[in-house]
């Protein structure tokens, strides 16, 4: 039998009631728990999405890099031999700038590339003209006709393109995962108000003070409440799904023009194609360097009786394809850009709809079919009022949740701005643009290395082609070996507990 009136009651309705203010209190401490519990649970799936993809993609790309370089060292050292290892130095600072600069160093690719090739050119030129004594003066002079002689050919100016575009993509992509995740982990860890507590108390709770302890929550009622608790996580939608959006279109290049694993595979073929057109257009690069900076001096008697052919006479090599180095991380770029692609629209609209992802769960409500004998509220029957729209605006008439709409989440408008700002570089990416990534002061203006298109097929303006996010359905979400561990939910258990004790009390 219920104990009391329940005039003393300050959340529940003041009716026969077997709960005292205390287990309120206790219960309203529960009901806080339970519900950021529940909210870390539904949101489970899009932060190990952003967390393990983050992983793969970062450890795709380091290895990558280091294959490139191990696989450029292998060839050069068989091809070139020790005129390549006296002068390695030259291609261990480039791939020391790529790495750099894919980790978030304030590199600048195109000057970098150009330096770089402005350097082999001053070394290549001394040992194709062995006999002559260059100052460092004179070499510099050197270095000033790369772009005019085009002593190797055009294969520096395609390589700047792919190298450019496909850095910007891939950086600017595991950037985007790192604030996926990052938002994603801080947006489900959540701070119920006082009004929140006092609905989802209510809701969870007051229906075993009513002695009805078997009854759950109206469906209907339990999206009012999930609306008003997370009115502020509903307004970051609209960003997020721009942020998802953008990253999208970002994989569509790694897998297409931007692809950098088809252009660092083959990076030591490319260099040394270049060597070799230096090789053939020694003669005239030569003519008109000293053409332009003046006959050199000799050099000593022993060094100048060394003919060219003797110092810099081998020709490449490639390796078989059972040579190259295995793929990197045990992966192709392919595979992972599908994988992640398909991650990435499942998450599209999950934090709008958090709340019918939670009313879902049978642990949590009377389901959809049961609309007449669930717990309203008030006593056990329909849930009438009509069911809120979603964000902080549209709660202005919320039943359920005293939310005040005129002030929002600041910590919620800090995430929105944190997706804004890496959507914007996401955009720049995917048009071949760099944006120092530091720099948040200008986000309409592009600085670092430029466009990666040059002349390449490139569209001038960011194309912003919206997907629709599938029907939220927790069944198909990924759940990974720690999720699949963990026991019955947090709710259903406590549930259990209190029905016992409050059962014995209103006998």
């Amino acid at each position: 039998m219920l104990v009391s009136v329940g005039e003393h009651l300050r959340i529940c309705p003041q009716e026969y009631t077997c709960c005292t203010t205390e287990m309120e209190d206790k219960l309203s401490q529960q009901s806080k728990l339970e519900f950021e519990n529940l909210v870390e649970e539904t949101s489970h799936f899009v932060r190990t999405t952003f967390v393990s993809r983050h992983k793969k993609f970062d450890e795709f790309f380091r290895e990558l890099l280091e294959n490139a370089e191990k696989s450029l060292n292998d060839m050069f050292v068989r091809t070139y031999g020790m005129l390549y290892m006296q002068n390695s130095e030259v291609f261990q600072d480039l791939f020391t700038e790529l790495k750099r600069y894919y980790t978030g160093g304030n590199v600048n690719l195109e000057e970098m590339l150009n330096d770089f090739w402005a350097r082999l050119l001053e070394r290549m030129f001394q040992l194709i003209n062995p006999q002559y004594h260059f100052s460092e003066d004179y070499l510099e002079c050197v270095s000033k006709y790369t772009d005019q002689l085009k002593p190797f050919g055009d294969v520096p100016r395609k390589l700047k393109i792919q190298i450019t575009r496909a850095f910007i993509a891939a950086r600017t992509f595991v950037q985007g995962l790192t604030v996926g995740r990052e938002v994603a982990n801080r947006v489900s860890k959540v701070s119920p108000t006082p009004g929140c507590i006092r609905a989802l108390m209510k809701m969870l709770y007051c229906a075993y003070c009513r002695g009805l302890p078997t009854v759950r929550p109206c469906n209907n009622y339990c999206l009012n409440v999930m609306k008003g608790c997370l009115a502020n996580q509903a307004d970051l939608d609209t960003e997020w799904n721009l942020f998802i959006d953008a990253m999208l279109l970002v994989a569509e290049r790694l897998e297409g023009p931007f692809n950098i694993e088809s252009v660092m595979d083959p990076i030591d073929v490319k260099i040394s194609e270049a060597i070799m057109n230096m090789q053939e257009n020694s003669m005239q690069v030569s003519a008109k360097v000293f053409q332009g900076c003046g006959q050199p001096k000799p050099a000593p008697a022993l060094r100048s009786a060394r003919s060219a052919p003797e110092n810099f006479n081998t020709r490449f090599r490639p390796y078989n394809p059972e040579e190259r180095p295995t793929t990197a991380a045990g992966t192709s770029l392919d595979r992972l850009v599908t994988d992640i692609k398909e991650k990435l629209k499942l998450s599209k609209k999950v934090w709008s709809t958090l709340p019918y992802t939670i009313c879902k769960d049978e642990s949590v409500t009377a389901g959809t079919s049961n609309e007449e004998e669930c717990w309203n509220g008030h006593s056990k029957a329909r849930y009438l009022p009509e069911i809120m729209n979603d964000g902080l605006t549209n709660q202005i008439n919320n039943p359920e949740v005293d939310v005040d709409i005129t002030r929002p989440d600041t910590f919620i408008r800090q995430q929105i701005m944190a997706l804004r700002v890496m959507t914007n570089k996401l955009k720049n990416a995917y048009n071949g643009n760099d944006v120092n990534f530091q720099d948040t002061s200008d986000e309409s203006s592009g600085s670092g290395s430029g466009s990666g298109c040059m002349d390449d097929v490139c569209p001038t303006e960011f194309e912003f082609v919206t997907t629709e996010a599938p029907a939220v359905d927790p069944d198909r979400r990924e759940v990974d070996s720690s999720a699949a561990q963990r026991g019955p939910s947090l709710l259903s258990g406590s549930l259990v507990c209190v029905a016992l004790a409050l059962q014995r009390l209103c006998r």
